[in-house]
C-alpha cells in the first residue's frame, strides 16, 4: 500500500459528511424576537386614556377602523386622538364622520367628565348618526365579576 492510498483509505473511515443545518441558533433568535414583540405590543396600542364608568355591559365586536369620540375629565373633546374644542366639534363633526366612512360611532366619556361636556358631544353624535343613518354606542368598562 502506498502512502497516497493510505490517506484515501483513512478518509473512508471518517464520519460521513453531515449536510443538515443546525437550527438551534435560528430558534434562539426566533424566541428572542417573540419576547421582544410580546413586551412591545401593549406599548404600540394607541388611544386616549380615560377612566370609563363601570356598568353591566356586553362586549362589542370591533370593526376594522372604529370612529371614536372621547371626552376626558377636563372636558376636552377628542376625535380619534385629535383634541378639538366643543364649538369646533359641533360644527366639524358631521364632515369628519362622512370623510371617515365609518358605519358606527363610539363615544367614550371619562367618569369624572362633566355632564354638560358629555351632553354636547352626545347630542351632536346622535344628530349626526340620525342624519347619516348610522348607529352610535357608548363605551364603558364592564363591572368586575365577583
Amino acid at each position: 500500500m502506498t502512502n497516497a492510498s493510505r490517506r484515501r483509505g483513512s478518509r473512508r473511515g471518517d464520519l460521513p459528511i453531515n449536510s443538515e443545518i443546525n437550527v438551534t441558533s435560528l430558534i434562539d433568535v426566533a424566541f428572542t424576537l417573540l419576547v421582544i414583540f410580546i413586551i412591545t405590543a401593549p406599548m404600540l396600542q394607541g388611544g386616549l386614556e380615560v377612566q370609563l364608568p363601570r356598568a353591566q355591559i356586553q362586549p362589542i365586536t370591533a370593526q376594522d377602523d372604529p370612529f371614536i369620540v372621547s371626552v376626558d375629565d377636563t372636558g376636552t373633546v377628542y376625535v380619534g386622538e385629535t383634541p378639538v374644542s366643543a364649538e369646533e366639534f359641533a360644527s366639524a363633526f358631521p364632515q369628519l364622520f362622512r370623510a371617515a366612512g365609518a358605519q358606527i360611532i363610539y363615544v367614550k366619556g371619562d367618569e369624572a367628565a362633566l355632564y354638560g361636556d358629555l351632553f354636547v358631544v352626545l347630542s351632536t353624535v346622535a344628530r349626526t348618526a340620525q342624519d347619516e343613518g348610522v348607529r352610535w354606542a357608548l363605551l364603558g368598562e364592564p363591572e368586575p365579576r365577583r
